[in-house]
């Protein structure tokens, strides 16, 4: 697809059901990756997939969104929407990493986080705000790569980082275009209409310097672009290791300083 495709376009490819996700990155780029689980307080989040590894012989902490392959998987993973103990489990693995001086790798890719009444009961607005506030002070690099659907807080919540990295067809926003044009037009089927104003594609928010790197899908098979992204994240982990600690939380500052300027 060319930088002209419609906003709407890159949606349905973002949903589309046979997207890689987060678990595919991990398992086609990470060595001796072990998955850990539970937040310490509740129990554990399928959807969010968490654990260490190594990346080119540099051991990393991984945290990835995932929904699933099937529709049993799927439902286990509440498709992809993350209840607050992952969120829970997701920053406990961040300060672990801050600790031993590993950099976190974050995959997104949701359309948002789970808003049933029992993960509000369990405090799901507390935990994306938590992980907000202590993700901009991580003491240790972080990037985040959104290569799905990422939408919301839910989304957000994994997304205070020092790089941000965005698949071409893959969309970061506040609202999916459909809850936005049922907002301002009570009408779901603007959703097209909604998407162009949103803003929300891969080139629309790197002009908006809310993303450093986009990554082209056109022509390209998922193992190519996991390729790539193997590449930029050795670079960008190389770059980011060079700062000390008071010049990467200054980095991440002015990094989300900057954003609409």
């Amino acid at each position: 697809m060319a930088n002209t495709t419609a906003a709407y376009e890159r949606v349905q490819a973002a949903r589309n059901s046979k997207r890689p996700m987060g678990s595919y990155y991990i398992e086609h780029m990470i060595d001796d990756f072990v998955e850990f689980h539970g937040d310490r307080r509740f129990g554990d989040d399928p959807a969010i997939v968490a654990g260490v590894g190594f990346l080119n012989r540099i051991p990393v902490t991984l945290i990835a969104m995932e929904r699933g392959d099937t529709l049993e998987d799927r439902i286990k993973r509440n498709f992809g929407c993350p209840a607050p103990e992952g969120y829970r489990k997701a920053l406990r693995l961040m300060k672990e990493a801050e600790k031993f001086h590993r950099p976190v790798i974050c995959f997104i890719g949701s359309s948002g986080a789970y808003c049933g009444i029992d993960a509000e009961k369990r405090g799901q607005g507390l935990a994306i705000a938590e992980n907000l506030y202590e993700m901009m002070g991580l003491k240790t690099p972080v990037i985040s790569v959104i290569v799905g659907e990422g939408g919301s807080g839910g989304a957000l919540a994994l997304g205070v980082c020092d790089t941000t990295i965005m698949l071409e067809n893959a969309v970061y926003s506040v609202i999916s275009p459909e809850g936005c044009a049922s907002i301002l037009w009570k009408d779901a089927l603007k959703a097209p209409e909604a998407a162009e104003h949103l803003r929300l594609t891969s080139y629309d928010l790197q002009s908006f310097q809310v993303v450093e790197k986009v990554i082209s899908e056109t022509g390209k098979t998922n193992r190519e672009i996991c390729s790539a992204l193997k590449t930029i994240l050795l670079d960008e982990i190389t770059k980011l290791k060079s700062l000390t600690a008071e010049e990467l939380l200054d980095h991440r500052y002015e990094k989300f300083r900057k954003i609409g300027a």
